[in-house]
């Protein structure tokens, strides 16, 4: 298994630089396909103008979408030219509460998807969606990059959040070629269960399937000695020098993380290294 077609979406023309320069040194790295669809979104909520508006205003709104998209494409094609990778881009235009139709309908033909982190200063309100379509309704592996990290497509050090669910299980597997590479895997396990079948053995059976595949794996068994999850696995990304983290993304309906917060979307929010997700 290897990654022959890679794709990333992009609806910020201030995120390009940095979402290039990791896209490419993935598709650089494995020898794969890239394709980018550059996206303009309508952001307005038509439904809230006085009547007789909807019209003139949905049709600005398009326009300066369709602008929005076209500047952005011509940027990424500026960073794509100048590799040697094989690429192609395209145009989109979706309103926001549509974004995650158009999303799916191109990210599940390809094998993994490369996303700017959703969270932080300056973050539009379309990333949330986009990242979420493409892990829910586009059943796509995803890794969301944050700000300011260098390009690293062959991490040495890599950590995964594992809780024995089936979406860290699939991570895991989406993301066996960055194992199989990578010099350590640690498998870390926080608080588990004192009672069931791995109550002796916190992921032992995970190492073993690993260590089936060439995967050189540690095994790291932490309290929750912090308020939450994704604190915890931060820290211990700081302690061991990680270069990727490999977890389950959303256990639980995106509705409730939202609300009530999550280990996804705190992740999400806090992480200073890329996160491979799958659900």
């Amino acid at each position: 298994m290897t990654y022959n077609c890679l794709f990333s979406i992009v609806t910020d023309e201030d995120l390009v630089d940095g979402v290039m320069a990791h896209a490419m040194a993935m598709a650089r790295s494995y020898d794969a396909h890239l394709d980018v669809l550059c996206m303009g979104v309508d952001r307005s909520q038509t439904g809230y103008y006085y009547a007789g508006a909807s019209a003139v205003v949905l049709q600005e709104t398009i326009t300066r979408a369709n602008a929005e998209s076209e500047n952005i494409q011509k940027r990424v094609r500026k960073a794509l030219e100048a590799s040697d990778i094989r690429w192609a881009t395209e145009t989109g235009v979706a309103q926001l509460a549509d974004l995650g139709r158009h999303v799916a309908a191109r990210v599940r033909f390809s094998d993994l998807v490369i996303l700017p982190q959703p969270y932080g200063e300056g973050r539009g309100a379309e990333l949330e969606p986009v990242t979420e379509s493409a892990l829910f309704e586009g059943h796509t592996p995803t890794l969301v990059l944050p700000e300011g990290r260098d390009p690293d497509p062959e991490p040495k050090r890599v950590m995964i959040g594992w809780n024995e669910s089936i979406e860290a299980l699939n991570a895991v597997r989406a993301a066996m070629p960055l194992l199989k590479q990578a010099e350590v895997v640690h498998v870390v396990v926080i608080d588990p269960p004192q009672h069931g079948p791995n109550r002796s053995d916190p992921g032992g059976q995970l190492s073993q399937y690993l260590s089936r595949h060439g995967v050189k794996v540690e095994i790291d068994v932490l309290s929750k000695t912090l308020p939450r999850v994704s604190d915890v696995l931060n820290r211990h990304a700081d302690d061991m020098d990680a270069d990727m983290l490999v977890m389950g993304g959303y256990g639980h309906s995106r509705f409730r993380e939202a609300i009530f917060g999550g280990a996804t979307r705190n992740m999400l929010e806090q992480a200073k290294l890329p996160v491979f997700m799958a659900h």
